[in-house]
């Protein structure tokens, strides 16, 4: 029984975090109030606060989520057969990518991010932890292939981080979209010219 109860607790949280998603790209996280979500979903706004106790709990759970689809595609990548380098270009084009696609090229969603990175900094933090160890993975699968050389591991994650900053912060992408500045697949192979063997 005590399962059964656990699985539509599940259910209902995550149809409210969907429900809060899709409401927030379409009328702006400011504007979307909890008694919205729990109109959307035909249930009363005390229902709503039973799963999550403010609306900004409910933001921090959607920016995890969005944030945790990225971290589950780059995870893919880094799994996959093949060379090192091949996998490091595509798990920064991808990142890249989705991050553009998600915040960028959604003006309502951009502003979502916005307040996660002055408010929610911690979900931000874990993710970019996050990120900075699934590239130091695929950096570890290089050196063992000995396509790359890097003595520090977590260093070179974390340079490679900062060296793609413009491409990958959702911010960044949208203010350098339009400045000069190197192209993402120049920025990467400059990057791996960091980490190629120096013989």
């Amino acid at each position: 029984m005590a399962l059964i109860s656990e699985h539509i607790e599940s259910d209902t949280r995550e149809r409210i975090l969907e429900v809060a998603e899709r409401l927030f790209r379409q009328i702006g996280y400011q504007k979307t109030t909890v008694g919205d979500i729990a109109k959307e979903l035909r249930m009363s706004p005390a229902n709503v606060y039973r799963f999550f106790e403010s609306k900004k709990a409910i933001h921090q759970a959607v920016a995890r989520d969005l944030m945790g689809e990225v971290e589950l595609e780059a995870r893919r990548i880094v799994a996959q057969p093949g060379p090192a380098r091949e996998r490091f270009r595509s798990l920064l084009t991808t990142v890249n990518r989705m991050n553009t696609e998600r915040y960028v090229g959604d003006s309502k969603l951009h502003e979502m991010v916005e307040i996660a990175m002055q408010e929610d900094w911690d979900v931000c933090v874990v993710h970019i932890e996050c990120i900075a160890s699934i590239i130091g993975e695929v950096i570890a699968q290089g050196v063992a292939s000995g396509e790359f050389e890097a003595p520090d591991l977590p260093l070179a994650a974390l340079c490679t981080c900062t060296a793609m900053l413009r491409f990958f912060h959702p911010q960044m992408i949208a203010q350098c979209a339009t400045k000069p500045g190197p192209t993402i697949d120049q920025m990467i192979d400059f990057v791996i010219a960091g980490l190629s063997p120096r013989h």
